[in-house]
């Protein structure tokens, strides 16, 4: 049945290739889930219940505090906001959390130079219980979302079969493009199939999904951020080809601002996710972030990395003993980025190498050893390079 179920995919995928040329460059925004999650008691906590309220404070701080400028102009809603269906089958927002509707909201964040992104879940329920978008609901739902002029969406796959996810993730693109409204479109599909081929059709993915989910959900812990790198780090080889402008893997959500990282792992997580060429989703207080984290998330050379055109994924290719890791990403103009990442939970370790060792034959290199970053265009290729790496756990 599964074999059926693939080849029958395989066949109408010509008919639903996205092909919505948005996203050439990883997304960058800001999104509700990992700070604010599914709190929804606005009696008691009205400031950070998931609420119009909460989402136009967020939308005033991207445009007034330099994060939309600088490229995060995505505000992204997770789970938790749908109030049900109406008569017609609609879906509609919970009318006491978003009493002017997601339509006003859309039009507040386009008011500021933002995009607004939704979430939805291809199941009968959303990963909370909320009420999902099964199969017949599937072009309905899309021509909501373009109606509220939304432009992304995130489908999730709770509550669903393996083969609802098969039909349902290609019909969804489809009906996305019909709408004429340019939806970026965001999957959560590979997660649920274990990340991998032969489950996972890459191929078939970067054909429907400007972005998708490939593993566990991030978590407000270092060990989180080191279990998604090391998933990310062994399956590399089969990873890093299928990300590009239009298609990226999504390793899930920034840190940095909340309660689980360090200085120094939060500036590691800003580094790893920038050469891996990972959407930047803050999910954050930009409220009441610190000038500290701000600087992290704001730093402009490792934004630049982040959406260097070429679009290609780097990896890692070296893992010393001592627990340094070296990973890299090429960039255009013949440029490269190079990460030095230590693991070590001791102290600073004075880590030597040269480029030539690194296997560099050109002389324009990045260097982030996390940020902030310094550009190197006149290294020789024999220079060395040389850090005091500080320890990232604790």
């Amino acid at each position: 049945m599964l074999l059926k179920t693939v080849l029958l995919l395989a066949l109408v995928a010509q008919v639903l290739v996205l092909e919505n040329g948005l996203l050439r460059k990883p997304p960058m925004g800001w999104l509700a889930w990992e700070r604010f999650r599914c709190n929804t008691d606005c009696n008691e906590d009205p400031k950070n219940c998931i609420s119009e309220r909460l989402f136009m404070e967020m939308a005033d701080r991207l445009a007034q505090d330099g994060w939309r400028d600088l490229g995060y102009e995505y505000l992204n809603i997770d789970d938790c906001w749908i109030g049900g269906r109406d008569a017609k089958g609609n879906l509609v927002p919970d009318p006491k959390r978003f009493p002017n509707g997601m339509a006003f909201l859309a039009d507040y964040a386009h008011s500021l130079g933002l995009k607004l992104g939704i979430y939805a879940d291809m199941g009968n329920f959303t990963c909370m219980g909320y009420p999902g978008t099964t199969l017949d609901k599937v072009v309905q739902d899309a021509q909501t979302f373009a109606k509220w002029k939304v432009d992304m969406l995130k489908l999730d796959g709770c509550f669903s079969t393996p083969e609802e996810r098969a039909e349902g993730y290609p019909k969804m693109a489809a009906a996305l493009n019909a709408t004429g409204r340019p939806i970026a479109f965001s999957c959560s599909w590979p997660a649920y199939e274990g990340g991998l081929p032969p489950e996972v059709n890459y191929t078939l993915l970067a054909d429907i999904c400007n972005l998708w989910r490939n593993y566990d959900d991030i978590q407000d812990s270092w060990s989180s951020v080191l279990s998604i790198l090391d998933w990310f780090v062994t399956h590399q080889d089969i990873l890093q080809p299928v990300a590009g402008p239009g298609h990226w893997n999504d390793p899930d959500m920034l840190l940095i601002g909340n309660f689980g990282l360090s200085f120094e792992q939060a500036r590691a997580q800003m580094a790893l996710w920038t050469v891996l060429a990972a959407p930047l989703f803050m999910s954050t207080d930009l409220r009441t972030i610190s000038a500290q984290n701000m600087d992290i998330l704001q730093n402009p050379l490792m934004i630049k990395i982040n959406q260097d055109p070429l679009g290609i994924q780097g990896h890692r290719i070296l893992k010393e003993k001592s627990h340094i890791e070296v990973y890299v990403r090429p960039l255009a103009s013949e440029a490269s980025a190079i990460v030095f990442f230590s693991r070590r939970t001791d102290m600073p370790y004075p880590y030597r190498t040269s480029l030539a060792r690194l296997n560099f034959t050109s002389s324009k290199v990045y260097e982030c050893c996390p940020p902030p970053c310094r550009p190197r265009t006149s290294t020789r290729v024999t220079s060395s390079v040389a850090s005091r790496i500080k320890p990232t756990s604790h």
